[in-house]
């Protein structure tokens, strides 16, 4: 029983700590909607005909894009240029799946 409770702990400190190294901007960001997001508004497509290869290369943490509230406001920016429709707690959670997955901002 000792070490299912050792177990315990360790898997919730880890996942105290993954969920503190997203900005406080994406605290309540819902992470399975933003992916959802991300495949239906097509946005890999549309980087992909901007940057070409994979559209990976649209994200530089060292670019213009250098926090967290520049990037939630450049998904905004996306979002309103393409007419996309998202509502701001969409945009947040677009924003937070590109931070965690490419910019990893703290």
């Amino acid at each position: 029983m000792k070490l299912h409770t050792t177990m315990v702990c360790l898997m919730a400190g880890t996942f105290s700590v993954l969920a503190q190294a997203q900005p406080a901007i994406f605290k309540d960001a819902d992470y399975k909607q933003g992916e959802k997001l991300i495949a239906e508004s097509k946005c890999v497509a549309c980087h992909v005909s901007k940057v070409g290869g994979n559209g990976s290369a649209i994200y530089k943490s060292q670019g213009r894009i250098n926090n967290a509230s520049l990037l939630r406001g450049m998904v905004e920016q996306c979002n309103t240029e393409l007419n996309l429709g998202m509502f701001p707690e969409d945009v947040t959670s677009v924003a937070a799946v590109l931070n965690r997955d490419h910019y990893k901002f703290k």
